[in-house]
């Protein structure tokens, strides 16, 4: 197929994803053509590049589609970003124990520094998060 066949295919795909809501199919078979036209105007034959054409269209659908509905939709909240938060305590804290604290509203498992020792209703600052554990030291 000539090169610029690819380009219009893989800019309609691409309009098609701008005016239809939600699924983002489209999008990776255009950036495929896309590319696909690039091998296209290397000389690569036909059959290469439908080939090349399914394998990374499907392979940019797999790997980046998710991800990509996660952060556009705003379900991409990094856990980083709740290091420095204040917490409170709503249970006593033993050394080496773990217990619940509250963070922005939410509760999640607390731990502190082998040896601390806090108070329920204390309040704590968020060192870091390892898994759904906030690592806590009094504030």
């Amino acid at each position: 197929m000539a090169w610029w066949l690819w380009v219009l295919v893989g800019l309609a795909l691409l309009l098609v994803e701008l005016v239809t809501p939600g699924g983002l199919f489209a999008l990776f078979f255009g950036v495929g053509a896309l590319c696909v036209a690039v091998l296209a105007a290397l000389g690569v034959g036909s059959v290469a590049q439908w080939l090349a054409f399914s394998a990374l269209s499907l392979a940019l659908l797999a790997t980046l589609r998710r991800a990509l509905q996660d952060r556009l939709q705003g379900r991409h909240a990094p856990v980083d970003s709740l290091v420095g938060e204040e917490a409170v305590l709503l249970a006593d804290l033993p050394p080496g124990g773990e217990a619940k604290a509250e963070l922005r509203g939410v509760p999640w498992n607390a731990r502190a520094a082998p040896g601390v020792s806090l108070r329920a209703g204390q309040r704590c600052r968020v060192e870091r998060v390892e898994g759904l554990v906030l690592w806590i030291r009094a504030d």
